[in-house]
């Protein structure tokens, strides 16, 4: 995955792509697999980074969603628990298996949630990954040995998965690559080209170079989460808003705060949100909140309310009580919740459907849903798309399909094992080079051979890139990764020929950014 080789590929173009998708999240990537996989000539253009906004600032989990079967919406949750199962069959390298335990301090707690989870495991049927039951008092502070004991009755566990966001979109991006789409970041569209009021291609500007390029199309596919308005607002100044943002945020702490295998889930918190404390990559994830947002930013921060929020729901479950001193990362992402209607003031009822439309002038909008359902996103944006082009209807083949790096057996606490199959690959570059097996920091599991891969062959273009999405040292220990940057920038540098003053302008960026990361 070769950026220069993609863009020279745009160049060289001859008439028409079959597709251009605007947008590089979970939705946009799983766009550009499904378009390439059934043979459409695809190009993807992304404004920053792939998956850089909401797609690598989730809660991290694949899930069904229980808020849903809470809300009576069964179809949501069907559709997500058979993509849930798919998930885990495609990409067995990054998405795994988690117990969850919903603790009861109420007497109704038990048999409500009980039979809630029964329905769940009825509605995954064969794709479920293992049968909920309630649990004693004693079996449930087993799995959550730093519980608030006081009050405890017991517990209900179930079973849901978990992921690493921005590697999947990383191996979502390789897998169309893999099926000859080109792709492209810091490649941001600035216009829709239109004939005859009919929209057949976009301007874009790369952000690297300062660029300009003209590229027809097809059919055009605006799959820009947050900022679809702005691209409907480019189609036809007078569309209106559909896009009701909501900031979710979520702390990192210690793994030590609750030490057991288990996720907790708080079905309830003050906000009507659920709560999770979610392990991964060695830490805890701590979220999330619910807030309406006005307008969509490439970078959300947290507000002072949020984090003392998901701190003080964490002290009543945690017998350690965080505190501010243990966060190691705060981050935030806004989902892009379709309006339904109403003034939209109470985002945590909105729709997490997805929302599939066609402007008069033939661009076709996806936007909402979640990554659990990113899939079946992308089939019946493609099966839209197809028929607006007039393009021959090829049938979806990504139910079954295996996503790059798939892997069967993944060792888990190997720190390279989210690479999957591309473990070998970086293990070949250690051996050449053994400096390059050294971490970049103690408090973090990443090796220097990683920036390389990163570069060679993930289209890592900036040392954020690096740090925030190829690995996920931002987010697990952001004070971590800011003493990273320099040794990141030098060995990107080297990679990519460039001099110290690219390094310093390189590490100052980075500075900037995560300094919204630590509280």
């Amino acid at each position: 995955m070769k950026r220069s080789e993609m863009l020279h590929a745009v160049k060289q173009k001859q008439g028409y792509f079959d597709m251009i998708i605007i947008g590089g999240g979970a939705t946009g990537l799983g766009t550009a697999v499904d378009a390439a996989s059934r043979g459409y000539s695809t190009l993807l253009l992304e404004q920053h980074d792939f998956a850089k906004g909401t797609s690598s600032r989730s809660t991290k989990l694949v899930h069904g969603g229980v808020r849903y079967l809470q809300q009576g919406n069964v179809s949501l949750v069907l559709e997500a628990l058979r993509e849930r199962g798919l998930l885990i069959q495609n990409a067995p390298h990054l998405v795994r298996n988690q117990s969850f335990v919903v603790p009861n301090y109420d007497w109704w707690e038990g048999p409500f949630y009980g039979i809630g989870m029964k329905v769940y495991d009825m509605l995954a049927g064969k794709l479920g990954l293992g049968p909920s039951k309630n649990l004693s008092l004693e079996k449930t502070i087993e799995q959550l040995p730093t519980l608030e004991k006081e009050g405890l009755r017991g517990g209900v566990i179930y079973y849901d998965g978990q992921f690493d966001d921005s590697r999947l979109a990383i191996n979502l991006a390789q897998t169309a690559v893999e099926h000859k789409a080109a792709m492209i970041n810091y490649a941001k569209v600035t216009e829709l080209l239109k004939t005859n009021n009919m929209v057949d291609g976009v301007l874009f500007t790369d952000q690297l170079s300062g660029k300009e390029f003209k590229v027809n199309g097809r059919v055009v596919v605006n799959a820009t989460g947050v900022f679809t308005d702005n691209i409907l607002k480019m189609d036809n100044p007078d569309s209106k808003p559909m896009i009701a943002p909501s900031r979710g945020v979520h702390i990192v702490i210690d793994s030590e705060f609750s030490p057991g295998k288990s996720a907790i889930m708080v079905p309830h918190t003050d906000d009507g949100r659920v709560l999770f404390a979610v392990p991964w990559n060695g830490k805890l994830v701590l979220g999330t909140t619910d807030t309406p947002v006005d307008k969509p930013e490439l970078e959300p921060k947290a507000m002072e309310e949020e984090i003392n929020f998901i701190l003080k729901h964490a002290a009543q479950y945690l017998t350690g009580n965080p505190t501010r001193d243990d966060v190691r990362s705060v981050f935030a992402g806004l989902r892009p919740l379709v309006k339904a209607g109403g003034d939209g003031s109470d985002t945590a009822s909105l729709s997490r459907d997805h929302t599939l439309i066609v402007s008069n002038s033939g661009l076709v909008t996806i936007t909402g849903g979640k990554w659990t359902t990113y899939r079946k996103m992308a089939q019946d944006t493609v099966d839209q798309a197809a028929t607006v082009a007039g393009l021959n209807i090829n049938e979806c083949v990504t139910e079954n399909m295996r996503i790059h790096g798939w892997l069967k057996n993944t060792d888990h606490s190997d720190p390279l094992h989210h690479y999957g199959s591309d473990r070998v690959e970086i293990e070949k570059l250690i051996k050449e080079k053994p400096e390059l097996g050294e971490k970049l920091h103690e408090r973090l599991p990443y090796l220097k051979a990683e920036v390389v891969w990163g570069v060679r062959n993930e289209m890592a273009m900036t040392v954020e890139d690096i740090l925030a999405r190829r690995t996920r040292a931002l987010l697990l220990d952001a004070k971590a990764s800011v003493e990273m940057a320099p040794e990141v920038a030098k060995l990107m540098a080297d990679e990519m020929d460039k001099d110290r003053e690219w390094q310093k302008t390189q590490i100052s960026e980075y500075e900037h950014i995560a300094s919204a990361y630590i509280l």
